[in-house]
């Protein structure tokens, strides 16, 4: 049989500690749909000088903010240590950007003369939940994305449009999430509740997300692995928790989980059960900044693992293959193993027949 060429790259590095990032966004990139007519910017600040564009209809463009030529449906409120929202809106408004203000209420006639808004972007402003109207939002029936990022919201704000497909509440206070808070929002494919203060989640916390492709929990509170998580999750970040342990249930029936993210936690070797990662679906899984000792039992299945600064001195073959054969092999690419108490001569004899078609093994 032929082996390729497998590079093994020795590294040294020290362990670091878990660095939250200052992401306006949410941290996941914004997708730009050009033939829709979508901006492809999200603030002009540093972008466009003022003097270079000319507005659309500048006199009903809303006092302190810009309505550039080039997305004649936008309209750009960025910036500007504003205290309320614009107090009219064109009825031609479907991007509305009001980020990095001081806005920090939301009246229930607020938009009700924008209903046909596509994106609101309101992060890093000073929105708390008893400011936002219940109804503020609900007659937003063409509503895709709603950006809340770096507020102080404590709870999921309420009367959410059920045509949403992006709700994005990274870095607030979210303390709880009330049962049946996403009830209506079946259309939503991401949900962005990182950097809050979720302890624990309920039974029906998420019920209704029958097609939320996207779910970050990282930077939270929790010290149990969630229960009843939306099934249809493909993309699942738990980072920067305090997780201890993951038994066989913990991912039962997430048949169309790809990537896993559960690193910057406190997991043990002995806390991981051998069927906990039993999922043929998985493709990346991130185990870095734990507390294993040995590696853990992954699919044969799985393409790229993150075990990186860990206190790893045992390397199992067992752990990516089964049984001897010319059929049972890892179909593993990137194996990371830095920082951990281990080097490369420590690896067993017949790893490579295992890991027949790995690019890299980082160690």
């Amino acid at each position: 049989m032929d082996v390729k060429p497998i590079l093994l790259v020795l590294l040294m590095i020290r362990p670091a500690q878990a660095t939250t990032a200052d992401y306006d966004y949410g941290g996941i990139p914004l997708r730009i749909n050009r033939l829709r007519g979508d901006p492809s910017v999200l603030s002009l600040w540093g972008r466009i000088e003022p003097g270079w564009f000319r507005s659309v209809n500048p006199q009903v463009c809303p006092a302190e903010c810009d309505c550039p030529i080039q997305w004649p449906s936008a309209i750009y409120c960025d910036q500007r240590g504003r205290h309320q929202l614009p107090a009219s809106l064109p009825p031609r408004t479907q991007y509305l950007f009001l980020q990095r203000n001081n806005i920090s209420d939301i009246g229930a006639n607020a938009f009700s003369n924008s209903t046909h808004l596509r994106w609101l972007l309101l992060d890093h402003n000073q929105l708390v939940n008893d400011q936002v109207a219940h109804s503020a939002f609900s007659k937003l029936s063409y509503l895709e994305i709603l950006f809340m990022n770096h507020n102080n919201l404590t709870e999921i704000p309420t009367g959410l449009p059920d045509g949403l497909r992006q709700l994005r509440l990274a870095h607030n206070q979210i303390q709880k999430i009330s049962p049946r808070a996403f009830q209506n929002l079946q259309n939503l494919t991401l949900l962005l509740l990182q950097g809050n203060q979720l302890k624990v989640i309920g039974d029906e916390d998420f019920t209704g997300l029958l097609s939320l492709n996207l779910l970050d929990l990282s930077q939270n509170h929790l010290e149990e692995f969630p229960k009843h998580l939306p099934p249809a999750v493909q993309q699942l970040y738990l980072s920067n928790n305090s997780l201890r342990s993951l038994g066989d249930e913990s991912l039962h029936g997430f048949h169309s989980l790809r990537y896993l993210r559960l690193g910057y936690n406190r997991l043990h070797s002995s806390g991981l059960s051998a069927g906990a990662f039993n999922l043929s679906s998985l493709v990346e899984l991130d185990l870095s900044y734990n507390q294993l000792t040995s590696t853990p039992t992954v699919p044969t299945t799985l393409q790229y693992l993150y075990l990186e600064v860990n206190l790893i001195h045992e390397f199992n073959v067992s752990s990516f293959c089964r049984a001897d054969g010319t059929t049972d092999y890892s179909r593993l690419r990137i194996l990371r193993m830095e920082g951990n108490r281990m080097a490369h001569h420590q690896l067993p004899p017949d790893w490579v027949m295992c890991l027949r078609v790995i690019h890299r093994i980082y160690i």
